[in-house]
């Protein structure tokens, strides 16, 4: 059946939305669970059958393989509770009247089931006929999960190390396999190959003779070579990648993968003009590696998607990556967060975005994983960190250990922003006897770390009144640049009326465009390695630097060209686009002509 939407919510930090599916998939709208926290899933498992008076049985840390288990056990909730509440709607009772139209209305106009439903109503039509159609037009929103590849924590018992199948990434992808759902994994982080060389041994992965896939694969990715090389190591395992979600470097929430000066409108036009040589290279290794197996070969070419995300603010941006670049779907993430209906945003986290202004927004360097991070000055679970760095005792107790990955001391792994690890490294830290600027910056890298893996799941625990003792109340969260210019909470209906254009929910007019938005945070970045490489510089650090900067400057080009030929979009802010472009030019040149001179020496 052909989408319904041309959006998509993505992943949104590990709690935001945890519980999206429930809330929006009756509507057609595919959204994203994290399965980071299994936790946190626990908790809501059991809040949710208790709300809907469904048996729960509980699956505690003692139990064999219980991560994967808690996993399975919350998505088919979750699969059974937003089933329930679809058929529900599609019963076209007088109850149930006020939810389909909230369905059909929420359509952008060129959908030809909302003009088929308008027909109905016109019409005339009874309750058995409308159902019929129902039935055969209306379809559920995906209910799909997000595993980050590279947070695939070893694990232990009683000292004793498990084997790999049993690390944190891999039981979660065990987690979904054994579910019920029938929907897509989106593996996010970069390219973990044996958690990759996992899937092959889950039958739900593999396409049958009909090119139906229950278990779809979605590999997020910034650039092209990046996807082409995963879709192959997959596809040699007879693997299908279903979909690239290409996202912004830097333009987006939560972590923020920095290309090497690569901007999204070149990556864009690379796999629109490439498209058809990725979906027929990795097609031909993939049927060959069905046969070496002896599996099943589709008899007609596999889907394959191509959808974008990352500063995504107004209809006419929604528009243009659809129509000119070609993609499947468009990825919203921010500013959903304003959206109650559809994500879980705890009321004091709420209020800290509606009042965030440019300068509340940053990349931050706080995140244990070492990417950067994208942050809101004044969150709670900062405050905790400063309160403690105060104390004299900086670093988080570190309750959940997601992220216990670094090995510089103990072999087990341990989090970077927790207090022994910390600890340990000021120690080390003050044996070097720096000068006190640079001391301070060294120490400033150690304890700007905040327990995020625990900060991000925190909002759905207080939003539903839930125990917090083990997690304490401060809350994480990770919004991109884009939150700046939405400032007010709106309905579910509201936000996907600005999707479509049928509204504008941005009260500001002074939002730069997506395009230069990203610029400006690539020039900042550019900036931060310069400076960062001042404190120890190498050559090889330099010309990575000015190979960066060149990059931006052929981006900078490419947009050039690009609105220079545009006629049908951007047409009312141009000029302006072509005034920040060259700015932007201006201030790459003028920050890379120090390292240029100590090239030419």
């Amino acid at each position: 059946m052909t989408k319904l939407h041309s959006f998509h919510i993505p992943v949104m930090g590990i709690g935001f939305t945890i519980d999206s599916p429930l809330k929006v998939s009756k509507y057609g709208i595919d959204s994203v669970i994290s399965l980071v926290d299994d936790i946190l899933l626990e908790k809501l498992r059991k809040m949710y059958c208790s709300k809907y008076e469904r048996a729960y049985i509980e699956i505690s840390e003692k139990a064999e393989d219980f991560r994967a288990k808690r996993i399975t056990a919350y998505l088919n909730l979750i699969q059974e509770l937003a089933l329930s509440k679809f058929e529900e709607l599609k019963n076209f009772t007088s109850e149930s009247t006020s939810e389909v139209k909230k369905y059909i209305t929420m359509l952008p106009d060129s959908s030809k089931v909302k003009q088929e439903f308008h027909g109905f109503i016109k019409n005339g039509f009874s309750n058995n006929e409308i159902k019929l159609w129902s039935d055969e037009n209306l379809k559920m929103g995906s209910i799909d999960v997000n595993i980050m590849t590279k947070v695939d924590k070893d694990n232990y018992v009683k000292k004793v190390k498990l084997s790999t199948e049993y690390n944190d990434a891999h039981a979660a992808l065990r987690g979904f396999a054994n579910s019920n759902l029938s929907s897509s994994v989106i593996l996010s982080a970069g390219m973990n190959p044996r958690l990759y060389s996992y899937i092959e041994q889950f039958k739900d992965f593999y396409p049958d003779e009909n090119s139906f896939i229950k278990k779809k694969i979605v590999l997020k990715v910034s650039d092209y070579r990046s996807a082409l090389i995963q879709g192959k190591f997959l596809a040699k395992k007879g693997l299908w990648v279903s979909e690239y979600r290409i996202e912004s470097g830097l333009n987006c929430g939560g972590h923020a993968f920095a290309t090497d000066g690569y901007l999204l409108g070149p990556i864009l036009e690379q796999f629109k003009n490439n498209k058809t040589e990725l979906k027929n290279s990795v097609f031909d290794i993939l049927t060959a590696s069905l046969a070496s197996k002896n599996l099943a070969i589709p008899k007609t070419e596999l889907p394959l998607k191509l959808t974008a995300q990352g500063g995504v603010g107004t209809s006419e941006e929604h528009n243009f990556l659809i129509e000119y670049y070609a993609m499947d779907s468009v990825g919203w993430g921010t500013p959903f967060l304003l959206v109650p209906e559809a994500t879980t945003v705890d009321n004091t986290t709420l209020n800290s975005l509606l009042a965030a202004k440019e300068n509340d927004l940053y990349l931050s360097n706080i995140s244990p994983l070492g990417i950067p991070f994208h942050s809101l000055k004044g969150n709670t679970k900062d405050l905790e960190k400063e309160k403690l760095i105060a104390k004299g005792r900086p670093g988080s107790s570190c309750p959940k250990k997601f992220v216990a990955l670094n090995k510089d001391f103990i072999e087990s792994g341990i989090c970077t922003a927790s207090r022994q690890y910390q600890h340990l490294k000021i120690k080390e830290l003050e044996e070097q006897n720096l000068d006190t600027e640079k001391h301070n910056y060294y120490l400033n890298k150690i304890t700007e770390k905040s327990c995020t893996c625990v900060g991000l799941g925190t909002s759905a625990l207080l939003t539903y009144g839930l125990d917090t003792k083990t997690e304490g109340k401060g809350v994480s969260v990770c919004p991109g640049p884009n939150m700046a210019y939405f400032d007010k909470t709106v309905t579910l209906n509201e936000m996907i009326d600005h999707i479509y254009g049928k509204k504008n929910v941005i009260s500001r007019n002074d939002r730069p465009n997506m395009y230069i938005k990203e610029l400006t945070i690539y020039t900042d970045y550019l900036r931060d390695l310069i400076t960062e490489n001042a404190m120890q510089p190498t050559d090889k650090q330099n010309k990575y630097i000015l190979n960066f900067a060149a990059n931006l400057k052929d981006g900078i080009q490419y947009y050039q060209d690009l609105f220079g030929n545009q006629r049908q979009y951007f047409t009312d802010i141009k000029n302006e686009m072509f005034n920040q472009l060259e700015e932007g030019l201006l201030n790459i040149e003028k920050m890379v002509t120090p390292l240029v001179r100590l090239e030419t020496v």
